[in-house]
């Protein structure tokens, strides 16, 4: 290899095989290709699990992250290979659809490719391995409702519901307060839920972090959180029974639109307009007075003339809240944003039980709590964290924990978690093999082989022995006809997952 320079002055490097150089074709394409994704796979395997390890992400601007969330890995990693970056499309499209599994996804994947290599090997064209594969995966599907369980809750029992957020988070780096963080989401998706038309709209729910405190500090609000405080400090802190304005028009006086100067030559004509703008603003907070406001959130500043006033006039305000905000307000609220002062009525008026600010902590940060509100269908889930890298985490995994919530009140199956449902699934697979004479029925097999990865995967990060482990569980599953029984993670002495209280979604697994 030598470096040569073009007449710019940029290098190009010129290879000596550059003839023998050819394309891939054939069998070995289809390796190539097969080792792309398996690599892809191999990375995401030791993130897997209760005991699997997070990953340190640079970006290129030397941003770091830190996350166990597979499809976050994958989304951050820059990848070249076209079929690698089918493997990111496949953990998008299962964190878009599930919200949860997003590792096991892959590392299944990555586990049926295995499989096909050996195949290939053996000379079976690719179409037979994919029927094959077609033919495992619906016997796996059907034998998973086979082995579903239905799980009754209401709004007073959400026991089934915390155990299951809880399997969801015992993976991630919150995992030491994995109960209060599973009440927290089970609650919030509860308040926003939809129970007769089995919908919940996540939107409704606002995760909002701020850096300090500890990570228990975090709080379930019912209502909204504005990371802004009143305009003037000597405005009230707290106001109850409040009725909101709000308001996406500023308090200022109307800035001339024209090109024309305006000549100020005596006091007298300085004085006049002063007192124009003057009663101009008083209009404006005679308006919001007259409505019955007793607090306006305004999406545009005022003038330190107007917040004196308004801070004189009684009437608390909020300034420069962003568009997001003030439309969950409203929402929140039963209120209707305002555009110009002329539209006020008193029917356009938000309601919440209390507003109130608090400040956190030594850095005296300020947010405005609007609780309590007339349509109690907005929450906000507020985490603490000791700093940044930790409440992004936290974020990413509140998100699986709500999005395994909402899945459960849309379809309340679960199969049990620790891989009991893949090794079932497994021996289900395996024992249909035989039914079918054809080629097919060593890609069956195949499959079969390859649900037991995501077991041996999760053997291999809890620092088990992987094969032995595997057998171990697999022979008493068939020996008991029992598929609860799974891969001891946590070194709790019993394999039984319904003992462990480790359960995953039907739906999830599924897809």
């Amino acid at each position: 290899m030598a470096l040569a320079f073009d007449e710019y002055g940029r290098p190009f490097i010129i290879l000596k095989e550059q003839e023998q150089k050819t394309r891939l074709r054939g069998i070995e394409a289809q390796k190539a290709n097969i080792s792309a994704g398996k690599a892809v796979a191999r990375i995401l395997r030791t993130s897997l699990g209760p005991k699997g390890m997070d990953k340190m992400l640079q970006s290129p601007d030397g941003d770091v992250t830190i996350t166990n969330d597979g499809a976050t890995i994958l989304e951050q990693m820059d990848v070249d290979n076209q079929i690698a970056k089918l493997m990111v499309e496949l953990s998008r499209s299962q964190d878009y659809e599930i919200g949860d599994g997003t590792t096991g996804v892959v590392v299944m994947a990555g586990a049926l490719l295995e499989q096909a290599e050996r195949l290939l090997e053996r000379g079976i064209h690719p179409i037979r391995i994919a029927e094959g594969y077609e033919m495992a995966s619906r016997i796996a599907v059907e034998h998973l409702d086979h082995i579903a369980q239905k799980f009754d809750f209401g709004p007073t029992n959400i026991e089934p519901l915390v155990q299951t957020c809880m399997t969801t988070l015992s993976s991630k780096i919150v995992n030491r307060c994995k109960r209060p963080l599973a009440e927290i989401s089970v609650k919030a998706v509860l308040s926003v839920a939809d129970l007769e038309r089995k919908d919940v709209n996540l939107d409704l729910i606002k995760v909002e972090g701020k850096v300090g405190g500890k990570l228990e500090d975090t709080e379930l609000v019912y209502g909204i959180t504005v990371d802004k405080d009143m305009s003037h400090p000597q405005m009230p802190k707290k106001i109850e029974d409040a009725k909101i304005a709000i308001l996406t028009c500023p308090f200022e006086p109307p800035k001339p639109k024209t090109k024309h100067k305006v000549d100020i030559d005596t006091v007298e004509k300085f004085q006049t307009l002063r007192q124009q703008e003057q009663k101009y603003f008083d209009d404006m907070v005679q308006k919001c007075k007259d409505v019955g406001a007793t607090l306006v959130i305004c999406q545009w500043g005022f003038d330190d003339e107007a917040n004196h006033l308004l801070m004189h006039r009684n009437l608390p305000a909020v300034r420069w809240v962003g568009g997001v905000e003030l439309e969950l307000i409203a929402i929140a609220t039963g209120g209707r944003i305002v555009p110009r002062f002329q539209e006020l009525t008193p029917e356009k008026l938000g309601r919440a039980g209390l507003v109130r600010e608090k400040s956190f902590g030594t850095t005296k940060d300020k947010m405005l709590y609007i609780e309590h509100c007339a349509n109690s269908r907005a929450v906000t889930i507020f985490i603490r964290g000791g700093n940044k890298m930790m409440i992004e985490e936290t974020k990413r995994s509140i998100h699986d924990a709500l999005c395994v919530a909402r899945n459960l009140i849309r379809n309340n199956s679960i199969v049990y978690g620790g891989g009991s449902a893949e090794i079932s699934c497994s021996i289900a697979v395996e024992a249909a093999a035989d039914k079918y004479p054809g080629v097919e029925q060593y890609a069956i097999r195949a499959f079969a082989d390859a649900l037991d990865s995501v077991s041996i995967a999760l053997a291999e990060n809890s620092g088990l022995q992987p094969i032995e482990t595997l057998s171990a569980v697999k022979s008493q599953q068939i020996k008991e006809n029992n598929p609860h029984f799974g891969i001891d993670c946590n070194d709790v002495g019993t394999n039984d997952m319904r003992e462990q209280n480790v359960f995953e979604t039907l739906i999830g697994k599924q897809q």
